[in-house]
């Protein structure tokens, strides 16, 4: 089974930037998104990325500010967030999927990561 490991989180301002990294252990070709959960709240899409990065998702309130992509490589995914606001805080979970195809629905991925938490004041 795939292990997912997330870093890259921390405590940053608002308007600051920072890139979440998912290191997977081994290679796939499935689906990958980042989750995010704020205390007290349910899991939440954020983004999705195919294996060939041709197609990826967002949830609507981070769009234009957050970008995914991935490195096959290096069997590595990584989310950069920009212009981050207060209401990102949450711990952030990489996933992956089950399918080849972007999915915002959490029960379409099979593996998880430990999380990484993103605090964001104003």
């Amino acid at each position: 089974q795939v292990q997912l490991v997330e870093s890259g989180g921390g405590a940053v301002q608002a308007g600051d930037s920072l890139r979440l990294t998912c290191v997977a252990s081994g290679r796939t070709s499935n689906v990958m998104a980042w989750f995010r959960q704020a205390p007290g709240k349910e899991r939440e899409f954020v983004s999705a990325i195919t294996w060939n990065g041709g197609r990826n998702s967002y949830t609507d309130s981070v769009k234009g500010r957050f970008t995914i992509s991935r490195d096959n490589a290096k069997n590595t995914m990584y989310l950069q967030m920009n212009s981050l606001k207060p209401e990102d805080t949450a711990a952030y979970y990489c996933a992956l999927g089950r399918t080849l195809y972007t999915t915002a629905n959490y029960r379409d991925y099979m593996a998880w990561g430990q999380g990484t938490q993103v605090t964001v004041s104003s």
